[in-house]
């Protein structure tokens, strides 16, 4: 797994012209992850009026989106007698059915209208093998192949994320969590993030295993007030 070691040696293709910075992190807040989409995450829309607001304090906003094509292997449909929700090995890995969702070209896969998009700088697409899931942004769920989202914001020279969006117990926390064993400094913040919940203490388990893996949580009000 990559360490700050690593991490640095993304600094020799630093552009100097950023200082180090801090970076805003906006998982997957697409269509078919809000109310009316195929995979609507509970109260998933609150977290776009705070993600936009926590556009205007960071000096480098990203996004990730979940890009898959219609055959991947995570979706219940492509499965005969399988169901949404069962579990499954994949490639080797531990596999969670999904409805299908988020497919390539489709309106559910958009990034949704509502958030403000003239700040992104880069969206980063995962997911896109269908023969391995990519809950995180940063790479596939068997760390077999990077998204290139942490080089690229090493060679910006960023030192420090903050992760947000689309859902806490699973993109969210997989892409804070990757990003902290990279060697970024990295915090979750807690009200512009929502969960799935399949079990009643996904949520809390999620925060709890970010926060053992040295993950800050943060509200949006605190660092809104350097706004």
């Amino acid at each position: 797994m990559f360490g700050p070691a690593k991490l640095w040696s993304f600094f020799a293709n630093v552009n100097w012209s950023f200082s180090f910075m801090k970076a805003l992190i906006l998982v997957d807040i697409q269509n078919d992850f809000l109310p009316g989409g195929a995979l609507p995450v509970p109260n998933g829309e609150a977290v776009i009026p705070v993600a936009n607001n926590l556009q205007a304090v960071f000096p480098l906003v990203v996004a990730t989106q979940d890009w898959h094509p219609a055959d991947h292997g995570s979706f219940a449909g492509n499965h005969p007698g399988k169901k949404v929700f069962d579990q499954i090995e994949l490639n080797g890995l531990p596999q969670t059915l999904w409805p299908k969702h988020c497919v390539q070209n489709t309106r559910g896969a958009e990034i949704a209208a509502a958030l403000k998009q003239d700040r992104i700088a880069r969206i980063f697409s995962k997911g896109t093998d269908k023969g391995i899931d990519s809950y995180s942004g940063l790479f596939d769920n068997g760390h077999r192949k990077s998204t290139g989202l942490g080089e690229w914001l090493g060679a910006q020279g960023v030192i420090e994320v903050f992760v947000c969006g689309l859902a806490t117990d699973y993109c969210v926390k997989f892409t804070a969590l990757d990003a902290a064993q990279m060697g970024f400094k990295t915090r979750f913040i807690e009200d512009a993030s929502r969960g799935v919940n399949l079990r009643p203490d996904d949520v809390a388990n999620a925060i709890a295993q970010m926060k053992r893996s040295g993950v800050k949580v943060a509200q949006s009000a605190e660092l809104l007030v350097s706004k």
